[in-house]
């Protein structure tokens, strides 16, 4: 050096590398010079080196950088950490691709639309408070203004920008960058940002950081959640840390990150956040089920001695679920008036208001919420879903007070309240009743002036919930009945449980007003008996007032016409039993065998029906088309009963059910009795009741040992023998 902070050319022999053809291509040269913490102040002497392609002088103490006005071929300038004040002060080289004047003394930025091969520019730590100049640099994919004093966000429209930095400056509010479409990594960290609106369009987005800003709601994360190819995301040091389990939140909101503040997301992490904030009905139903058998078990236990599981036969239940509106409950009703003595309603509890035309303790029993959670805490439901902002729930006196009448329960409920009653102890009948045609049921929906705009709308994506779930798991439901003619969908129903109580074999009819009366019952209860047959004679009257009437009578501990009449049916199957001939239809109700999923058919179209409904539905349907089938046969296909057929089973609608065509299952002969019509005997000659069991070994079934519960459930284990616990006949003691 010839002065103090002056570039000699002994110090550039030393610090020249990288020999090969100069940019003519004529001669060879060196192309590097990397010249650092010399304390250099002036480097004229650089006008000579005209072939340079890389420049390195950082760590310096340079002021002025003309000489590389005589660079043509210069491509990469590195000036960092001098003490320039001049913003790109020379000529600039046609192919100058990466600038860096970073800390440096820099203040204003100027055009630079001359600079046509500009890509990559770093002007961190300089005095810059606004940006400009950029418009034409039309390969600039790299940008890093951080530590200035922007505060806001400018002049950067329509660049390529892959890399934009713009940490620990002054900026308040993400704007202007929607137009930076192909922006793939944006620091805005150490600023002043409060909401994260104005990133949505950024659809190319892979990494934000967002470290030490003033965010403090969760819900601004939902701008980013359009961003499908975002991996990371930092948001430390910002208030929305100090909400319960952001992290959870943040990663539900945003399941396709993989880190977030700076750590690894885990699939662990990501399943807790799902069930958490949106858990599948799968989970919803088991924390349902949970929770009340918990509370259940807190209190004082009591035994259901009318519903408890039995090994030959469990508490019969007919559950009719369907999207809102459909009719599920009137049909429900009407169901249970026309086969009174078979069925009867079960009402739920529910914290909504009552609709125009409900009435409490018979539709439902109108509860106020602080009630509600009450009978929760008290262990009183068997299973609770949260609809529309409301509760609803079918509590266990719901059921047993119907099962002490001698009666089969018949509800109805949303798909979540489905799931919850399969993780129950009983084993229901499913019915599915579907809307096929949609505008048909929101214009059925909006006359009846009660539901919102809102409510419409919910209840008709539904629809499709309902279809995928019977398309995905064959078996869920046990029948598929279209409901957009409610006499239609009732007329089908009715002919399904006609057929599985055997009710047309045995030349029944439901609303035959010529029964007799047994010759014990008393004379006022045999007038009021026939008074109750002589007004449910007329099914088209679904809401009469002796039905109600009988509803009403659950409550009462006197005995109804319905429970004197289940107690002479009791008496009277013994009496069968020991004469040799076949039980009624009523002992084999709901009776689960060995099921094997049934294989998968043609689907076949319903007469009076579109002709699409069925694929739709993806119900499998069971080989019916040899009446003389055997025991086994009929047990492969999902229909093992000794009743009529098990016509509740997996089948859809289409088997000929209005016709009442199709193959029909032989009815309960004595032959199958077998040895159990001496265990009859002995169970009459010893005074127990008839459904009082007998613990000997020949009561045991051999096909419960290998039973897997019919399709569509969950396998249970084997249960050991235990006593039914039925309510007590008035013509003998109990056991």
């Amino acid at each position: 050096m010839e002065e103090e902070g002056e570039l000699s050319e002994d110090v550039v022999w030393k610090c020249l590398s990288s020999l090969g053809l100069s940019g003519t291509g004529l001669q060879h040269v060196y192309q590097c010079l990397s010249v650092s913490r010399q304390n250099l102040k002036n480097v004229s002497i650089l006008c000579n080196y005209v072939h340079l392609q890389k420049l390195e002088l950082p760590y310096n103490k340079i002021r002025d950088l003309s000489c590389v006005s005589h660079m043509p071929y210069l491509i990469i300038l590195d000036a960092s950490h001098n003490e320039l004040s001049d913003f790109f002060g020379f000529e600039p080289p046609k192919n100058l691709k990466e600038v860096n004047f970073s800390h440096n003394h820099l203040s204003v930025m100027k055009d630079l639309s001359t600079y046509t091969s500009l890509s990559k520019l770093n002007l961190d730590y300089n005095s810059f408070s606004e940006i400009r100049g950029l418009e034409k640099c039309s390969n600039l994919i790299h940008l890093s203004i951080a530590h200035n004093k922007i505060s806001h966000i400018s002049g950067l429209d329509k660049l390529p920008l892959r890399h934009l930095s713009l940490r620990g400056n002054l900026i308040k509010k993400i704007e202007n960058l929607q137009t930076l479409w192909a922006l793939q990594f944006l620091d805005l960290s150490y600023n002043r940002i409060q909401s994260l609106s104005g990133l949505q369009n950024l659809h190319l987005l892979g990494s934000i950081n967002l470290e030490s800003n003033l965010i403090s709601e969760i819900k601004e994360t939902k701008h980013l959640h359009d961003l499908l190819l975002l991996r990371e995301l930092n948001l430390q040091r910002n208030p929305v840390q100090e909400k319960p389990e952001h992290r959870l939140a943040v990663i539900f909101l945003l399941q396709h990150l993989t880190h977030l503040d700076e750590q690894a997301v885990t699939a662990q992490e990501k399943v807790s956040a799902v069930n958490k904030y949106d858990p599948p009905q799968e989970v919803v139903a088991a924390r349902d089920h949970m929770t009340h058998v918990v509370f259940q078990h807190m209190q004082p236990q009591v035994i259901f001695d009318s519903t408890l599981p039995n090994l030959e036969t469990p508490y019969p239940i007919l559950v009719l679920t369907g999207p809102q509106a459909c009719g599920k409950r009137e049909i429900a009703h009407k169901l249970c008036q026309e086969f009174s003595h078979y069925f009867a309603y079960g009402a739920s509890h529910t914290t909504r208001g009552p609709y125009f035309g409900e009435e409490d303790c018979f539709d439902y029993h109108f509860v106020l919420d602080e009630e509600f959670q009450n009978m929760i805490h008290m262990g009183n439901f068997v299973q609770t879903i949260q609809y529309g902002g409301h509760w609803y729930g079918l509590s266990r006196e719901a059921i047993e007070s119907v099962a002490r009448e001698g009666l089969a329960c018949c509800v109805h409920m949303e798909l979540e309240g489905v799931y919850s009653m399969k993780h129950s102890y009983f084993e229901p009948r499913y019915i599915l009743l579907i809307p096929t045609r949609t505008d048909e049921y929101i214009s059925r929906m909006k006359a009846r002036g009660l539901y919102s705009k809102r409510q419409i709308d919910t209840a008709v994506s539904r629809i499709n919930l309902y279809v995928r779930v019977n398309k995905e798991q064959p078996g869920f439901f046990d029948s598929v009945i279209p409901c957009d003619n409610r006499e239609e969908a009732y007329s089908t129903l009715r002919q399904l449980v006609q057929e599985y109580l055997g009710l047309e074999e045995q030349g029944t009819e439901v609303g035959d007003s010529t029964r007799t009366i047994p010759d014990h019952t008393p004379t006022d209860m045999s007038s009021k008996y026939q008074m109750t047959e002589n007004a449910e004679a007329n099914p088209t009257d679904s809401y009469n007032r002796n039905y109600r009437s009988k509803v009403q009578a659950c409550l009462s501990p006197q005995k109804t016409s319905a429970e004197l009449a289940s107690i002479h049916r009791r008496q009277q199957m013994v009496g069968e039993a020991l004469m040799g001939r076949s039980p009624g239809a009523y002992t084999q109700l709901f009776k689960r065998h060995v099921p094997i999923a049934p294989s998968l058919v043609a689907p076949q179209t319903h007469p009076g029906h579109s002709s699409s409904l069925i694929p739709t539905f993806g119900c499998p349907l069971p080989d019916l088309s040899d009446d003389s089938s055997s025991e086994e046969s009929r047990a492969s296909s999902g229909l093992s009963m000794h009743s009529s057929a098990g016509v509740l089973s997996v089948r859809s609608p289409a088997a000929g059910l209005d016709t009442g065509s199709g193959p029909r299952a032989e009815p309960l002969g004595v032959s199958m009795l077998g040895q159990n019509l001496e265990s009859l005997k002995d169970v009459t000659e010893t005074g127990l009741t008839p459904d009082a069991p007998h613990l000997g070994p020949e009561q045991v079934s051999p096909t419960l040992a290998t039973s897997t519960g019919r399709p569509g459930s969950r396998a249970r284990p084997v249960l050991p023998p235990i006593p039914t616990g039925r309510k007590a006949t008035d013509t003998g003691p109990r056991p």
